[in-house]
């Protein structure tokens, strides 16, 4: 069975008995995990009958008419995997049969026996790190279905992904589902038997769902088809915590080409550190500020952060937390690892079809650190320790954080450059895009972009531009500079990272360079309204990246010129010495050709241009969105 509307039709073919398994799903995993038990419960099926009537799969969304299904007068066996949506709610192609589900249960005319010759069991998707609303939709799903007089055959699993077990967990509550059906099908010698053989004996071992477990919005814990409380999602026995890391996400994240540091870090060679080698182009960080892209790392000491943004390019496959609760690896070793995995990839470039030799060589010789990779760098505890020992190496850094760690952002030492994401400039449109973990995530966002204010080198507001989400808000976000008063303030179009389950961008959201210009003009004039006066400049552009850099008028432009720049030499000297220093004491000039409404549009006229054959009908070629 596919997952078509109308395979709710193949549920029901006019055999004596109903079978589905039902998934609710918005990234896949819910789906994936149905048709894993579906496709295990027709194989038992078909050992013990023959296969003369298997398991159809069924998408929540196609179940236009649940009573159909559900309560058309046969027996029924549903099997639900639920996914748990933001706000707690079901994913919103399965709000109808939510809704259904929910009327239903309290719909006097239902009744309580309304769905007595159903049979089910339900498995939770969910992150306990969202607190209340951790698998909601799964826990409510289960409560109705028991109002309307529906038997378990199984207590329900809340799984945690959180924990690194959720396959795990899914497996074994599988194996305990497939087990009762198997034990209820041999010992069945009528259908009056058939619904309820071993359920005194299944009551006493309490492996169905509590009386207080009814109850909509009642407590859970991951992973109570066991009747047991999880331990702390990092913990295992005895206490220890567990690898940040597992298995399964190792070997997601080397797919996508990772080499995974000790348990929780990671690092990747960047497509323009390729492409610099190859003496094709630098990225916009070359063009803004003087970095070799040749000769940077991007890195990450944490693969797991507080978000879950839309427009994640790692398509959410790092896991995501509040606080620290993972076992933590050394940073000196961290350091080393990184800089040797980093090395050793720019060392498999050696003989690709136009690799520079000196380039290669220098490459080898790491000078920059883009910790921007993937997850939220601060959430490290050592992350001070870990930009300290970048810097006794000589390489700058370049950290980005997500804007919900304000006391760490206060705590970090010296950063050549530090950025805050700014995604969005009002609440609502914050908590649709990142999709944060925290409640006062609001509150959070706020604080971390005010103790920016304090820092004495350079800071960045960074904006990622996603059209129809976040690009009406210009006026708020032009408020919001007050609070930091940041050096400069990156503007780029979102990157449009192919089609995923997790996210429903496509390349109609992607903004034209054009859009990111007009976008930061109206920033800078809005500002000059407001102050009397030109505050901030359009410095720099990088047209094939879709971004712009505006920066302070009063600090980075001297005798009409930019110097946007860094002396890297010099602010590693600074840093050496222990004394304070400054953002403009590390100043260098910007380019010519780098700076905003060059003819170069930010491309280095010292590199080859390569241009790729585009399939945008109507577009031109000098204002395509970025890759």
């Amino acid at each position: 069975g596919g997952t078509r509307a109308d395979d709710a039709d193949d549920a029901d073919d006019g055999e004596d008995e109903t079978r589905v398994v039902v998934y609710a799903t918005r990234t896949g995993t819910a789906r994936r995990y149905a048709a894993t038990i579906r496709r295990r419960l027709n194989d038992e099926d078909a050992a013990a009958t023959g296969g003369k009537r298997g398991y159809a799969l069924l998408d929540a969304a196609s179940l236009v008419d649940p009573e159909k299904v559900l309560a058309g007068g046969k027996r029924v066996v549903a099997i639900f995997v639920v996914s748990t949506h933001d706000g707690g709610e079901a994913p919103e192609s399965s709000a109808w049969f939510a809704r259904w589900a929910r009327e239903a249960a309290y719909d006097e005319r239902t009744g309580w026996m309304y769905l007595k010759n159903v049979r089910y069991a339900v498995f939770g998707c969910g992150n306990r790190e969202y607190g209340d609303n951790f698998n909601r939709a799964g826990r409510e799903l289960d409560a109705q279905l028991a109002r309307m007089g529906g038997e378990r055959l199984a207590r329900r699993c809340d799984g945690d992904e959180a924990s690194g077990r959720m396959e795990k967990q899914f497996e074994e509550w599988g194996e305990k589902v497939i087990r009762r059906l198997s034990n209820s099908t041999a010992s069945s010698g009528d259908d009056a038997a058939h619904s309820r053989v071993g359920v005194a004996e299944e009551r006493d071992q309490s492996e169905y769902a509590s009386e207080g477990e009814d109850d909509e919005g009642g407590a859970s814990a991951a992973g109570s088809e066991d009747g047991q409380d999880m331990e702390d999602i990092a913990e295992g026995e005895g206490g220890e915590k567990k690898e940040m890391v597992t298995d399964a996400l190792r070997g997601a994240l080397t797919k996508q080409g990772y080499k995974i540091l000790g348990s929780h870090s990671g690092v990747k060679l960047c497509r323009w550190t390729k492409a610099m080698l190859r003496g094709r182009g630098g990225c916009y960080k070359h063009t803004f500020y003087g970095i070799e892209s040749h000769r940077c790392m991007e890195t990450t000491p944490s693969l797991a952060c507080a978000n879950k943004c839309t427009f994640c390019w790692r398509h959410h496959t790092n896991p995501v937390g509040k606080t620290w609760r993972w076992q933590m690896d050394d940073p000196l070793e961290l350091v080393e690892a990184a800089v040797s995995e980093h090395c050793k990839m720019v060392k498999q470039m050696k003989g690709v079809p136009g690799v520079l030799p000196e380039k290669l060589e220098e490459g080898m010789n790491p000078k920059h650190c883009a910790l921007s990779l993937v997850g939220e760098p601060i959430m490290y505890p050592e992350i001070g320790k870990f930009v300290s020992e970048l810097h006794s190496r000589k390489i700058s850094t370049f950290l980005v954080t997500n804007a919900q760690f304000p006391e760490a952002i206060t705590n970090l030492p010296p950063i050549t450059q530090l950025y805050v994401s700014v995604d969005a400039a009002t609440p609502e449109t914050l908590k649709a895009i990142d999709r944060p973990l925290f409640a006062d995530y609001w509150d959070r966002f706020i604080g971390s972009l005010t103790s920016l204010k304090d820092k004495q080198q350079r800071t960045v507001y960074r904006l990622t531009l996603v059209s129809g989400w976040n690009m009406e808000e210009v006026a708020a976000y032009a408020k919001l500079i007050d609070l930091g008063q940041p050096d400069f303030i990156e503007i780029k179009g979102v990157t449009y990272c192919g089609s995923s389950d997790a996210s429903s961008l496509t390349m109609k959201n992607v903004p034209y360079h054009k859009d990111v210009c007009e976008f930061g003009e109206a920033i800078v004039n809005l500002r000059r309204r407001e102050n009397g006066e030109e505050e901030y400049g359009l410095a720099c552009e990088h047209a094939h990246s879709c971004c712009i850099l505006l920066a302070r008028t009063d600090r980075y432009k001297i005798d009409d010129e930019w110097y946007t720049w860094i002396d890297y030499d010099k602010f590693q000297t600074l840093v050496a010495s222990g004394e304070k220093f400054k953002a403009l004491d590390y100043i260098e000039r910007t380019p010519s050709w780098a700076t905003y409404g060059a003819e170069e549009a930010g491309f280095d006229p010292e590199q080859t241009r390569h241009r790729k054959v585009r399939n945008h009908p109507g577009k031109l070629t000098s204002d395509e969105p970025p890759e």
